[in-house]
């Protein structure tokens, strides 16, 4: 396993990149309109341009279990050990998606992990210039979690549930169930169940008081609301996509940068599927980083009761599950979240395969 500290690595972790004007993004977008490709959108790993020139690449994921590949691989020296020399990492930690894709328009970050839909949002609202999906991390993890007394569907009318943030990838699936059950929901908390989006940690307090009946949340805090706040289980989201898979967590990168540095971003796809073969071969050692990363960034690590239930619903996996993206972008056009977008190309696997097929494993698919 790679150090922390390697002579190639000199990120600096910080809560948040805040990036101010709109106006950087409205250039960003224009340049990425702009851009130039290989004739057939793919990416193709060759010869740094440049390469007596340093990198600087900036890095990013979020102090959550869901994004344990992206701690792991940083924390854990697997990025830094990857990358070329002349190459620095730079590392971004984000709250939220539309915060890393706020970064990512800006030029502030190069690549990312992030959700299923602030992805989507991103290539939509860039008219599919801005970025690239290179790479699978994790799947699964969200919940519906509710009190007692709630057992089925029928018994959420009237009541008020909690998602992260509106538009979100557990707000929309929220609202597309409650869709599926005949439910009629809004943007301002009305219809006949009120969705009241909230952080995560509000909605855990929010439901230890009562305000709140329930919530959909990834892990680790569908766990908590079991641990501290008594809640169970109304709907795992696995049991609603086919072979019980759905991409939580993926790759993302910026498209200029992927054009510019194809190697670089191989190297950091190698250094993924190294964290993965430590989750894999050695899950304690794996939980041990992800939750070093956390309270670095929070300074508040989580219970080892915690950290072992939520990790045991998560799949850490290279695959990003394209056919679930696709799903998850029609849930949104379903509930007004998004209009209709056509996701062909926001796929760039590529690399990906190529490192795959140095792994002697099979390839995999995007849109």
């Amino acid at each position: 396993m790679g150090q922390p500290g390697s002579r190639r690595r000199r990120g600096v972790t910080s809560l948040s990149v805040v990036v101010t004007s709109l106006s950087v993004v409205a250039a960003v977008l224009m340049a990425a309109c702009g851009g130039n490709s290989n004739t057939d959108g793919m990416a193709t790993a060759g010869s740094r341009a440049g390469a007596s020139d340093p990198v600087t690449i900036r890095l990013g994921y979020f102090p959550n279990v869901t994004h344990a590949p992206g701690i792991v691989g940083d924390l854990g020296g697997f990025f830094a050990d990857s990358v070329g020399d002349g190459v620095t990492i730079a590392t971004s930690t984000f709250n939220a998606g539309p915060e890393a894709v706020e970064a990512l328009f800006a030029e502030a970050l190069d690549i990312t992990l992030i959700g299923p839909n602030p992805a989507i949002n991103a290539y939509a609202q860039s008219k599919g210039a801005a970025i690239r999906i290179v790479a699978g991390s994790t799947s699964g993890g969200a919940f519906l979690v509710v009190r007692d007394g709630i057992d089925s569907p029928a018994d959420l009318k009237g009541l008020k549930l909690a998602s992260p943030q509106l538009g979100n990838t557990q707000d929309v699936a929220l609202r597309a169930w409650l869709r599926e059950q005949g439910f009629k929901t809004d943007d301002a908390g009305g219809g006949d169940v009120s969705i009241q989006p909230q952080a995560n940690g509000e909605a855990l307090a929010a439901f230890v008081s009562g305000d709140i009946d329930g919530a959909w949340v990834p892990e680790p805090f569908a766990t908590r609301f079991i641990q501290e706040g008594g809640a169970h289980v109304l709907v795992d989201e696995r049991d609603l996509w086919p072979d019980a898979k759905y991409v939580t967590t993926h790759l993302v990168v910026r498209t200029a940068f992927l054009e510019e540095h194809p190697d670089v971003v191989k190297d950091i796809i190698e250094g993924l599927a190294a964290a993965l073969d430590l989750i894999k071969s050695d899950p304690a050692a794996a939980k041990e980083l992800t939750n070093r990363g956390i309270k670095a960034v929070t300074d508040k690590p989580l219970s080892q009761a915690v950290l072992d239930a939520a990790w045991d619903n998560l799949v850490f996996t290279l695959d990003p599950i394209a056919s679930s993206l696709a799903a998850s972008a029609q849930h949104a056009q379903d509930v007004g979240l998004l209009d209709p977008v056509d996701l062909d190309g926001i796929h760039d696997l590529t690399l990906l395969n190529e490192v795959l097929r140095s792994r002697g494993e099979p390839p995999v698919k995007g849109l």
